[in-house]
């Protein structure tokens, strides 16, 4: 990523699932409005910004996007690594939160997720 604070990461984020055609424009705004109310901030150098339930209708499909600051950003105080945006239609959500989740509480897949240097093997750790 090339933002150097958690508003442009969010919207780095954001405009990659825009760009894959998984959410309007509009979802990204709903993703700051989001982060304005609650940290999107999860722990282990992990941020998982996504919309308000309100931004529901502005998702065409389930999509996350994948965001990668190997010297950190500043993300209200800690330190974040990794922004994963998502796009989930439903309640998919829960099940892409579950899945990201056990990627990171493994030091081993965040150390594969740290040295990845292509989506393939960005995938695969995230996947397993």
């Amino acid at each position: 990523g090339r933002a150097i604070d958690r508003q442009g990461a969010i919207e780095e984020a954001g405009q990659l699932l825009v760009a894959n055609g998984a959410a309007t424009p509009s979802y990204v705004a709903a993703m700051h409005q989001r982060e304005a109310s609650v940290s999107t901030f999860m722990g282990e150098g992990l941020a998982i910004p996504h919309g308000t339930n309100e931004a529901k209708g502005e998702i065409r499909r389930t999509a996350v996007s994948f965001v990668r600051y190997p010297q950190g950003i500043d993300w209200g105080g800690e330190q974040v690594k990794f922004v994963i945006g998502i796009a989930a239609a439903g309640d998919e959500h829960l099940a892409l939160l579950q899945q990201l989740a056990g990627a990171f509480l493994d030091p081993a897949s965040v150390q594969r997720l740290e040295q990845a240097t292509t989506v393939d093997e960005i995938k695969a750790v995230l996947n397993a």
